[in-house]
Parts: C-alpha cells; structure tokens; sequence
C-alpha cells in the first residue's frame, strides 16, 4: 500500500489579510508579522473575494523540421498582477490611487469639503505596495517595490450593495529586475520519510 504525504498546516486559506501603499523607494519590511509603519499607508477594509496574485506569461515554442513536438521554449512574457476591491472609497490613500492624486491634494478646505478634478491626460502613477495574507500562524508577504493600478472596474452606487474600487495592480521590475518579492512566516516542511 502507497501512503499518502498530506500536512494541511501546509496548506493557506486566505483567512484575512490587507494592504498598504507607500512611495517608491520605500523598503520592504523584515518579517511578515512586523507591523508596517509610515511612511506605509494602510488601504483598510478589503471584499471579502480577497487577495488574488495573477500569472500573465506567454513563450515561443520552437519546433525543429521533422519533429511535431518542441526541443526548446523561450518565455516572452512574464507579468504579475495582484487583484482586490478595497471598501473603504472615502480613505485619503485610497482615494489618492484611484484617482491618481497625491494625498496633499485631498485635504478638505476649512468647511470639511474636498474638491478636486479628474485629468482627462492621467499620467503613470507607481508606487510600493505591501500585501499580507494570514492564515492562523501562516504569513505571507508580497513586497512590490513598483506597482501601479493600471485597471479600475466601474463603480456601483446602489442600495444594496457597498461601493468599492475594484483594481489590477501591475508590477514593474526594480533595479534589481525583481517584481516581487515574498516574506513569508510558514511551518516548515517535514523531512520525507517515505510515509
């Protein structure tokens, strides 16, 4: 009889998790259950569809004559996204990446009222972004040193239903060449056994 290998303290539910938002530049942060601090902007209440982390990739396939299989596979495109509808539309930060604003530009005058316009010539707007996703005692940390919301779903105002803006956020590569980079807090593997 075969046995199974199965650890589900291996497996992540996206139980809860959040976001923050930063300038560029900023610096990733040591450990997943550190708490981010300025100059990371929290962007609050997200839907409860979560966190997704998206793959875009594309490759050439090259097949030589007289073969119907390929001997070799060049990666042409390599995109991460990351996907999320935050809640909170009234938080200055999140405000701010919707509409491409500085936060300066959001404060309300002396009568608590904020004005501001929409450009119809909107130009890029990166900046580091911060996920955290918790699972129990299971962390996981993706660092995006340069990002940038480059989809934004319409926006329903209905009675039943919360308001909220839906983003993809595209990462772009560091000096590094990195896109992303992960900080997690996870058990560790078991040495296999054989069992």
């Amino acid at each position: 009889m075969v046995n199974i290998t199965r650890s589900s303290d291996l497996s992540l539910v996206g139980a809860t998790g959040g976001g923050w938002v930063s300038p560029v530049g900023t610096p990733a942060l040591a450990s997943p259950t550190d708490q981010p601090m300025a100059p990371w902007t929290p962007l609050g209440a997200i839907s409860d569809d979560g966190l997704t982390y998206g793959f875009d990739e594309d490759s050439q396939e090259f097949t030589p004559w007289g073969l119907t299989s390929p001997f070799r596979t060049q990666i042409t495109k390599s995109v991460r996204t990351f996907g999320l509808t935050v809640w909170e539309t009234g938080r200055v930060a999140v405000q701010s990446l919707q509409y491409r604003l500085d936060e300066a530009d959001l404060e309300p005058d002396e009568d608590g009222i904020t004005k501001f316009a929409e450009t119809a010539s909107p130009v890029p707007d990166r900046r580091a972004f911060w996920f955290l996703v918790v699972d129990g005692e299971s962390f996981k940390g993706f660092y995006v040193p340069q990002g940038e919301i480059n989809d934004r779903s319409d926006v329903s105002f209905k009675q039943d239903e919360i308001s909220g803006y839906e983003w993809t956020i595209t990462t772009y590569p560091d000096e590094a060449g990195n896109t992303v980079y992960h900080v997690d807090k996870i058990p560790a593997t078991p040495a296999y056994s054989g069992s």
